[in-house]
């Protein structure tokens, strides 16, 4: 097959700027934020920025050239990827430029450069991935491009220093653990995180509907008949809420809200009553970043009282129900029910409350840093013989501040797994990339969990670089006697490292407000 001479001359010379790209690690001169000067910083963003679009054009002339369903698809998911990149390492030059402007984050600058440079670096792995399964040439020529800004935005990242956060808030209450056991909590935080304005808040409490901007309902009854037109109207890169009520109903639509979508917030009227579905998946030749029925990429996203769901079933392999992208997100009393990936954590920061998540194999997945609370998570009846893997976390360089931590969960299968333990074992998670991190604690783990509470991915592939870890779980799945004794895996015997994945530290900081309505634990909270 032969490839245009105008995209062969650009690759050589993305590989060129690469090759002539002097970082200048040697140089560790001290400031606030980084281990080398801003303005070296600055420097070396604004090249990644512009390598970046020299990718974008490359793979512009891939665009519609082959014919190939799957790979149109996987060209254009890479384009839009390294869209959002540039919006990301854009970012991060501001607040190099700008480090006393809060600007669009959370005031940390540190954990914000360091969230935004992760999801960056994740963007390049999801191109190349989206790949699999398409014309080898062209997936080798994009990768090779793809090395060369992942080598650059990783050099960045490892400049950024860690910012230290405040100890978590709280006050004493008590707390139902969705185990089902009452258990004395302290430190308990009611709030919201200090991105979720007042007026969100009253929102989040209020009936259905009230103050919103848009109503959907199928029969006709609201402003718009579908979700996706209702998301068109809202303004782009608001600076204020803007509300969609979705009636109660089945709507059988894709739905993506676009990076310049902030703000948004959509309520239904209840898990499975509101339902958002569809079926996209790999084996009809979607990349499974572009089969979810929902994706969410603008900042600021909240959703609540609604089911995202994919019925590919488990035949069809990788079928997302929810994908997020979205800074600074909270999804609250949602369902996200599927079968394989049902739920991409893809980057940046999320936290999920009251939530029921529903799955076959590493059904909650994805390289975000991502908060689960006080959540029921189900594994369900997969293929015969297959085996369940809850999580499957994609952190790729331990300088990624990435990961996924369950805190207060009910961590359990459907009936018919469970009474089918013998043919069908469920684990708590497998190390997709090679410094996969996931902590769980605090939660109740049925038998439906094996004993060795983790499976392996490909022989011993990352078992010395992960890190795994259980904290204060309890349930009849919840022992330690038997569990993996590999090196990345770790029984915490006190609140120290547990600390690190909690809500104030592991996904905020020390970003807090005074509490809400909505039960919200941001330490450990025992």
């Amino acid at each position: 097959m032969q490839m245009k001479t105008a995209a062969l001359s650009k690759i050589l010379f993305v590989v060129t700027l690469c090759t002539l790209a002097g970082f200048g690690r040697s140089d560790h001169v001290e400031s606030e934020l980084f281990y080398v000067p801003a303005s070296e910083i600055a420097s070396s963003v604004t090249f990644a920025i512009d390598l970046i679009r020299q990718v974008t054009s490359i793979l512009s002339d891939f665009a519609g050239t082959f014919g190939d369903f799957r790979l149109s698809i996987a060209v254009s998911d890479c384009q839009d990827l390294m869209d959002f990149s540039l919006d990301q390492l854009s970012w991060t030059l501001s607040a190099s430029e700008n480090p006393n402007s809060k600007g669009n984050a959370t005031g940390n600058l540190g954990a914000d450069m360091k969230t935004w440079l992760s999801g960056a670096m994740t963007n390049q792995e999801t191109c190349r991935e989206g790949f699999d399964g398409t014309n080898g040439i062209v997936k080798n020529l994009v990768a090779g491009s793809l090395d060369q800004v992942t080598s650059l935005v990783y050099d960045i990242l490892s400049t950024v220093k860690p910012t230290p956060n405040s100890p978590p808030k709280g006050s004493n209450a008590g707390g139902r653990s969705p185990g089902g056991g009452r258990r004395k909590l302290r430190a308990i935080d009611q709030s919201f995180p200090s991105w979720v304005k007042s007026h969100d808040r009253k929102l989040l409490q209020t009936a259905n509907g009230a103050g919103a901007d848009a109503v959907v309902a199928a029969d006709g009854t609201g402003n718009f008949v579908t979700i996706k037109d209702a998301v068109a109207a809202a303004p782009e890169y608001s600076t204020k809420r803007y509300v969609i009520y979705i009636k109660k109903g089945v709507y059988n639509e894709y739905v993506e809200i676009s990076k310049k979508k902030w703000n948004v917030m959509i309520i239904g009227d209840g898990i499975d009553v509101t339902v958002i579905t569809g079926n996209h998946n790999f084996i009809d030749g979607w990349t499974t970043y572009h089969s979810a029925t929902f994706a969410v990429k603008g900042q600021r996203f909240i959703a609540r009282d609604i089911t995202f769901q994919n019925t590919a079933g488990p035949e069809k392999h990788q079928a997302v129900a929810f994908r997020s992208d979205s800074d600074l997100s909270v999804l609250y009393r949602c369902g996200i029910r599927g079968y394989q990936d049902t739920l991409y954590a893809h980057t940046q920061r999320q936290f999920y409350r009251d939530c029921q998540i529903t799955g076959t194999v590493d059904f909650i997945f994805g390289d975000a840093t991502i908060v689960i609370q006080n959540s029921i998570i189900r594994a369900r009846k997969g293929l015969p013989n297959q085996k369940n893997t809850i999580t499957a976390q994609g952190r790729k360089e331990p300088v990624e501040n990435t990961g996924i931590s369950i805190q207060f969960c009910n961590i359990s299968a459907e009936g018919d797994v469970l009474n089918s333990l013998n043919s069908t074992s469920t684990y708590l998670g497998r190390p997709w990339k090679l410094y996969s991190r996931t902590v769980i604690m605090q939660s109740y783990i049925s038998e439906a969990i094996k004993p060795e509470g983790w499976l392996e991915w490909n022989g011993d592939f990352a078992l010395n670089s992960l890190y795994y870890g259980e904290y204060m779980n309890y349930g009849p799945g919840s022992g330690l006697g038997a569990r993996v004794k590999w090196p990345g895996y770790h029984i915490f015997n006190d609140s120290s490292q547990p600390n690190n994945f909690t809500v104030s530290q592991f996904l905020l900081g020390n970003t807090w407000l005074p509490s809400t309505g909505v039960r919200y634990t941001s330490g450990l909270g025992v």
